[in-house]
């Protein structure tokens, strides 16, 4: 049996125990009582007792979702100015609970709803009362520009889909909400272009999102990552940007959008290798200086695998390939270093990620003194202490900037491991160490795939336009079909009734 059979039928088994199981309030008659009895020991719970035209209605609803003014301006007051009407009539938000659905009316009350029991009527309702403090919208931290759109996503998914709505003003874009996580019953919401987005791809990420069992996400690189194609892989295979004009971008390019309430991220799936190195940024400047800045950032990858391992290679096993001025300038420089190139590179690496780390966790003014300082103070004493020539510091230090080249966050964690993989192989079997641990990189990458896409495209194109968007950005009257690894319904992105 493959892995991944015996995963569907382990989530087979856990769905048929969970039906099995239902609640054993389910078909009876719901009474306050039973909502006191689940709600036990919830101390934000708040249970009242009214007469409103005398008529005794019990209120439920927690004091950390709901406001009190909202909620007696909202409820409480058109009641009492109904004269006894019906409640669906005067509270035109509110909607009746169908009789014995205990645990639908529980998750509505955890969600912020007010609960009404109208004893006499027989009659329930929920309405909506959420209303919280909430992050406002701000500059975007890990993705800002100089050009374009300077808002970002934020907590409170509501807000997120308006911040799309505002862009995409039409009745294609589907939105489609589900409830995950058996204890955190997060919600979680499916956003397409239904006249562009590829039939397969839409219902492959609705299939993979209704057969996640967990218990809950605390945000959604941890969905993210139970959704991917290959889990074992160290490269991101989904995109995940904070930025509504990026999610936009590639909801007009046929791609499916993944947004989990309390996280201020959203997936773009399917996704490249290729587009792990674009930024926003891109398509705001001119043609001829995006693509620069493309291919700096692409070769900065080659470079930062590459430099610190060939440091390594090279007074290891083939100083011969060096001119004789570059070598002895390198052997005067290692003359004090008691240990191998290899224990010395390691070495001073893991000093700079210590450091990478220390200054994240601190507060932001001192995070910043540490970093510039810690590196300077470590550097010159690691020279004068005989640990590591001066040329090794700065190479590690190119190596460092260029590892935070990429715009793409996890892409940059992904290039840091991999590093330490090419410096580990160069120190065992010199440039041949290398040479293997690239082609195991290309081999890898190959393999991998998004939402079933090739994950090389568009560097392997699936048709030769692609290459308009990829490593070089072409001018904008050349860019006119929609990525074709997005497999879209239309695929010319201009002119717009083509089709």
């Amino acid at each position: 049996m493959e892995p991944t059979d015996w995963w569907r039928a382990q989530v087979f088994k856990v769905a048929q125990a969970k039906s099995r199981g239902a609640s054993p309030s389910r078909g009876e008659r719901i009474t306050p009582e039973m909502i006191k009895q689940q709600m036990h020991n919830v101390d934000d719970l708040s249970s009242l007792a009214l007469t409103i035209n005398d008529e005794e209605v019990h209120v439920f609803f927690l004091d950390t979702m709901v406001e009190l003014t909202q909620l007696y301006e909202n409820v409480f007051l058109p009641l009492q100015r109904s004269d006894g009407r019906n409640p669906l009539t005067v509270l035109p938000y509110a909607q009746p609970c169908r009789e014995g659905n205990l645990d639908l009316l529980l998750a509505n009350l955890l969600r912020g709803h007010t609960i009404l029991f109208f004893l006499e009527r027989e009659l329930i309702l929920h309405v909506n009362t959420f209303q919280v403090e909430h992050r406002a919208i701000t500059k975007s931290e890990s993705e800002a520009t100089v050009l374009g759109p300077q808002d970002s996503f934020v907590e409170m998914l509501e807000i997120n889909l308006s911040l799309l709505r505002r862009r995409l003003t039409t009745p294609n874009l589907k939105i489609v909400a589900y409830t995950i996580g058996t204890e955190t019953q997060n919600r979680v919401a499916v956003l397409y272009l239904e006249n562009i987005a590829n039939e397969i791809n839409v219902e492959r990420v609705k299939t993979r999102i209704q057969n996640v069992e967990y218990q809950g996400f605390v945000g959604l690189p941890v969905l993210k990552q139970m959704l991917e194609d290959k889990p074992y892989s160290p490269f991101p295979q989904f995109g995940l940007t904070s930025r509504p004009d990026n999610v936009a971008a590639a909801l007009l390019d046929g791609r499916i959008i993944i947004m989990l309430n309390g996280s201020p991220e959203a997936a773009i799936c399917p996704a490249s290798f290729l587009e792990m190195f674009s930024s926003p940024e891109d398509f705001y400047n001119r043609w001829s200086t995006a693509s620069l800045l493309r291919m700096i950032r692409f070769f900065g990858l080659f470079v930062t695998i590459l430099l610190t391992s060939s440091y390594v290679s090279v007074l290891t096993f083939h100083p011969e390939m060096l001119p004789p001025a570059l070598l002895t300038i390198l052997s005067e420089s290692r003359s004090q270093v008691p240990f191998p190139p290899v224990i010395e590179v390691i070495f001073i690496e893991l000093v700079i990620e210590i450091l990478r780390e220390a200054g994240i966790r601190m507060p932001t003014k001192i995070g910043q003194t540490i970093g510039i300082v810690g590196g300077i103070v470590i550097g010159t004493a690691s020279v004068q202490a005989g640990l590591a020539s001066n040329i090794l510091i700065v190479l590690v230090s190119v190596s460092a900037l260029l590892s935070f080249v990429p715009p793409n966050f996890l892409m940059s964690n992904a290039i840091r491991l991999v590093r330490f993989g090419f410096i580990l192989m160069a120190g065992m079997m010199g440039m041949y160490g290398q040479m293997l641990m690239l082609a195991f990189l290309f081999a890898h990458l190959l393999n991998l795939t998004s939402l079933g896409t090739p994950y090389m495209a568009p560097g392997v194109p699936r048709q030769w336009t692609d290459l308009f968007n990829g490593l070089v950005r072409a001018p904008m009257k050349f860019i006119v079909y929609r990525n074709r690894m997005s497999r879209a319904k239309r695929k010319q992105a201009r002119p717009v009734g083509e089709e």
